[in-house]
Order: structure tokens, then C-alpha cells, then sequence
């Protein structure tokens, strides 16, 4: 049993650990600021990244720390950037001014510009897209040692040579739209490596994976789409929002699907095949494909709608939905190119796809996936949402159905008393006529069809 000093030991160190904690997110809610309906007067003045919110919304609350985190890193960096958060259901009117459809929406605020965030929401992605979006749009290197700083700093980054151009504006115009996504520098000639070639010029490289690329215009179209398409690593750990992100490249993904945790040799062989494809088969393959491996095939067979086994390699065309499996293991790279090589040409069969019948399918798995992991979740919440609707739906049906046998009933009866009713008259005028007419004897004859009418109503 524990003695009584080492017991308020103990205590105190808790106390003080909650003191610290308090404190540290009282200390970093300081450099966020609450924002009202005077910000949409006073912003113009200074560069904002503001945060949306709804109070209600899970996201939000699992942004905010470090959301406080954020805007005390700004501040201790001396950035020009302020860090603020708006609830915009209370100024639904303002947020609805900058386009706000969700929550959380994170966007940087420069002057009449508004620039959507869509990264992942860590501390250090927010930050970095505050620094690229509110700094210069074309960053000029003005020596081969910041050229040299920047290849180190930045894994993938374009680059434009020469003077005034046509090229250059169109460049400027990408730059102004792509800017959330990768950083735009412009060099002179004698700044660009040694290594580098150029067949003419003016000219807009990208620099990655330890080379380059040179945009060509009639390979590769539009200026805008090429950078698009190449912001990206050869090869990247691919996740969720990533696989959204690698949809508007055009590109089809070659995804090793693997446990990280799992150090068996089939799961690291196959990472490393489709690493070594990315690497070797570059200039074969890297207007077409994105190569990367994902951890889990939780998120690939919710997208894909089929239970895919791990480790195993999947090719995704995400503009259409559509996928592509071997019906065995990928043996070496060589057998990987030649997948690939079958996939380009045709050979190989598309599963999945946009067409109708995939639309209901994905409507019917979405609803079954959600009723699922409502009552895996929380069972008497899934009994409570899905089980009082059909009690209810079922005493509604029971109802209509009874409702509608009685009145049958019903109508039935008096049918039948109708039918009854004209017997006995066509009987009392046959009487009639038979009988001498007289008051007393018209009498009877009278209210006996009234009695037996009250008698059938009764």
C-alpha cells in the first residue's frame, strides 16, 4: 500500500500536469483570433487564414487544437499571416460570400483573393500552404545557391527560363490557379544546373524525383494540365485524400496494396516492385501513370466495392471509376511492366466503371455501409433510428389493411340489406294488391319496411 506523501506525490504531479495542459491551450487560443461581422470590413488590410466552423461539427473539433497550434507557430515565426476561425453558422452570410459549402473550410485570405486549402490537416501542411500562397506567385532564384536550397527544401517545384513571353504568361495564369498545390519559381539560364538541357527556349521544367521534366507543348497540351499532372512525386504513399487529389491528373495509379506493420517478405517485395517500376520505367511511363503503395485495404474496397486480398497491386483510372486486377501475384518488375503494357493496349479487362448499374451499386453498398457501421458503432442508436420507422411503417400498413377489410365489410352489408329491402317491398305490393285498401291494413304495411331497415342499420 502506498504511503500517504508518495500518494499527494503523485497527485500533485496530475494536478500540474492538467495545469500545464490548461494553460498551453489558453496560450495558444490566444493567437487565434474569434472573428464577427466587422472582418469582412477590416480583412482587406492583412493576409487571414481562417478557419469556418459549425460548433456541431466533429471535424471542427478535432481541428482545433490544432488549429491553436497553427496560429501560435505563426506567430512565434513572425509571419505576416493572421491565424482567425468564424462559426459560419452564425455568419452564414459572410461565409456564404467566400463559397463555404462544409465545415471545416480552411482558406487563405490576400486581399480580393480567396484560396482554398484541400491538404491534409496537420500543423505543418497548413503552415506550409499559408507560406507558399501568401509569399510572391513567381519566386525568382537569383543564384545557383538558392537554386540549390530550393531543390533541397522543396521535393517537387517548376521552374520557368527566359524572358517575356507568351510561355511566361501563360505560366503566370497556372502559377495564379495551382499555387495552393506546389511553388513557382523563374530563373535566368546561367541559374539553371549544369546538368539541365534545354533545346529552346523559353522554357518551364518541373524538378522532381532527383531529374527533371521539360513541358513540350505538342506532347504533352495545355500548360496548366501538364502541371497538374506532374505536381506529383513518381512515386507517393497514397491515402484517401491523396487518391482524390491524383483524380484530377488523369493519371492511372499503381497502387501496391500492403500492410506496413506486416515485415513479411511478400508485402515488402511487392512495395518494392512497384517502387523499382517508378524509378526504372520513368520516362516510359510517367505521362500515364502514378505509382505509390497504400497502407490497409480498408479505403480500396469501400472505393472498389469488393473485398480485395492483402498484399495484392491495383490499378485505378480514377476519372472513370474504373480498376484493373491480375488473377495472381506480380512475380518481378518485369511482369509488372508487361501488366502495365496489357493495360495500355487493351488486353487487359476493366472492372467497375460509371455506367448505371454501378451507380445503384454504389448507392446500395453506400446504405449497407452505413447501416453497418451505425450498429457496429452503437447498436441501440441503430435499433432506435431503424427499428421505430419500420414499428411505425408496420402499424401504418396494419392499419390501412384493416381500415380496408371493414369497409368492405361494411359495404358488403349494406348491399345485402339494400337487396333485402326491395324483396320486401316487391312483397307488400303484391299484398297491396290482393288486400282490400283501407287505413288500418296500410298502416302495417307501411312501417314494416321502416322496421326492418332500422333493424338492419341496428
Amino acid at each position: 500500500m502506498a504511503s500517504a506523501p508518495s500518494w499527494r506525490r503523485r497527485a500533485g504531479l496530475r494536478l500540474c500536469a492538467a495545469a500545464v495542459i490548461l494553460f498551453n491551450v489558453a496560450f495558444c487560443k490566444g493567437f487565434v483570433e474569434d472573428l464577427d461581422e466587422s472582418f469582412k470590413e477590416n480583412r482587406k488590410d492583412d493576409i487571414w487564414l481562417v478557419e469556418f466552423y459549425a460548433p456541431w461539427c466533429g471535424h471542427c473539433k478535432k481541428l482545433e487544437p490544432i488549429w491553436n497550434e497553427v496560429g501560435l507557430e505563426m506567430k512565434s515565426i513572425g509571419s505576416p499571416v493572421k491565424v482567425g476561425k468564424m462559426d459560419a453558422t452564425s455568419y452564414s452570410s459572410i461565409a456564404s460570400e467566400f463559397g463555404v459549402r462544409g465545415y471545416p473550410t480552411i482558406k487563405l485570405l490576400k486581399g480580393d483573393l480567396a484560396y482554398n486549402y484541400r491538404g491534409p490537416r496537420t500543423k505543418d501542411d497548413i503552415i506550409e500552404f499559408a507560406h507558399r500562397v501568401s509569399g510572391a506567385l513567381i519566386r525568382p532564384l537569383p543564384s545557383q545557391q538558392m537554386f540549390e536550397h530550393v531543390q533541397k527544401r522543396h521535393p517537387v517545384f517548376f521552374v520557368y527560363v527566359g524572358g517575356e513571353s507568351p510561355l511566361k504568361e501563360k505560366y503566370i495564369d497556372a502559377a495564379s490557379e495551382l499555387i495552393v498545390y506546389t511553388y513557382f519559381f523563374s530563373a535566368s539560364e546561367e541559374v539553371v544546373p549544369e546538368y539541365v538541357t534545354l533545346k529552346e527556349m523559353p522554357a518551364v521544367l518541373v524538378f522532381k524525383d532527383k531529374t527533371y521534366f521539360v513541358y513540350d507543348e505538342y506532347e504533352d497540351g495545355d500548360l496548366s494540365s501538364w502541371i497538374s499532372r506532374e505536381r506529383f512525386q513518381n512515386y507517393v504513399t497514397v491515402d484517401g485524400f491523396l487518391l482524390y487529389e491524383l483524380g484530377d491528373t488523369g493519371k492511372l495509379v499503381a497502387i501496391a496494396v500492403i500492410d506496413e506493420k506486416n515485415t513479411s517478405l511478400e508485402h515488402t517485395r511487392l512495395k518494392s516492385i512497384i517502387q523499382e517500376v517508378a524509378r526504372d520505367y520513368r520516362d516510359n511511363f510517367h505521362r500515364d501513370f502514378q505509382f505509390g503503395h497504400m497502407d490497409g485495404n480498408d479505403y480500396i474496397n469501400t472505393l472498389l466495392m469488393d473485398e480485395l486480398t492483402v498484399p495484392t497491386v491495383v490499378v485505378l483510372n480514377t476519372s472513370n471509376q474504373q480498376y484493373f486486377l491480375l488473377d495472381r501475384q506480380i512475380k518481378d518488375a518485369e511482369d509488372m511492366v508487361q501488366f502495365i503494357n496489357n493495360i495500355l493496349d487493351g488486353t487487359v479487362e476493366a472492372q467497375g466503371g460509371d455506367s448505371i448499374f454501378q451507380r445503384v451499386k454504389r448507392i446500395m453498398f453506400d446504405a449497407k455501409s452505413t447501416i453497418v457501421s451505425i450498429f457496429k458503432s452503437s447498436p441501440l442508436m441503430g435499433c432506435f433510428l431503424f427499428g421505430l420507422p419500420l414499428g411505425v411503417i408496420s402499424i401504418m400498413c396494419y392499419g390501412i389493411y384493416t381500415a380496408d377489410t371493414d369497409g368492405g365489410y361494411i359495404e358488403e352489408r349494406y348491399e345485402v340489406s339494400k337487396s333485402e329491402t326491395e324483396s320486401q317491398a316487391q312483397v307488400e305490393e303484391s299484398k297491396e294488391q290482393q288486400e282490400p285498401s283501407g287505413g288500418e291494413s296500410l298502416l302495417p304495411a307501411m312501417q314494416e319496411p321502416k322496421n326492418v331497415l332500422e333493424k338492419k342499420k341496428d
